[in-house]
């Protein structure tokens, strides 16, 4: 589990983790029964409290991407987003202009933010005909 987080970033800690988190288990990186670090080792790696990864674990358990158990550790569920359709767009949406907003600061034009996205979808195997 390679996770990046940024301690000058607006979005606390937590939520990078569990955004980060989110995104391997739907990216399929993560997958059903995958074990997560443990809060100890994860907090170690990031350099981070410990209560912030469990706090990030507590957000993915309410939300139904993982299942955490004493001594048994934290697995990721069998089945995919809790979220409905309209909750899965408000998320993308955010993330969407956190995106835009990157590159703007950057100078960036939407041609080269396109041409990225749709890179990283075809580095995934996701191609533009596959999304409704």
């Amino acid at each position: 589990m390679n996770l990046h987080i940024n301690p000058n970033d607006s979005v606390p800690l937590y939520k990078q983790i569990a955004q980060q988190v989110k995104y391997l288990i739907s990216s399929r990186q993560m997958r059903p029964g995958d074990e997560l670090l443990s809060i100890r080792v994860l907090s170690e790696a990031l350099v981070v409290n410990p209560n912030t990864v469990a706090r990030a674990y507590r957000v993915l358990e309410n939300e139904g991407y993982v299942t955490c158990q004493r001594g048994a550790g934290t697995t990721v569920n069998e089945f995919g987003s809790p979220l409905s359709d309209a909750e899965q767009m408000k998320v993308l949406r955010n993330r969407a202009q956190a995106l835009v907003t990157e590159a703007r600061q950057m100078k960036m034009g939407m041609g080269d933010v396109l041409k990225l996205v749709i890179e990283c979808g075809e580095d995934m195997n996701v191609r533009l005909e596959d999304v409704e």
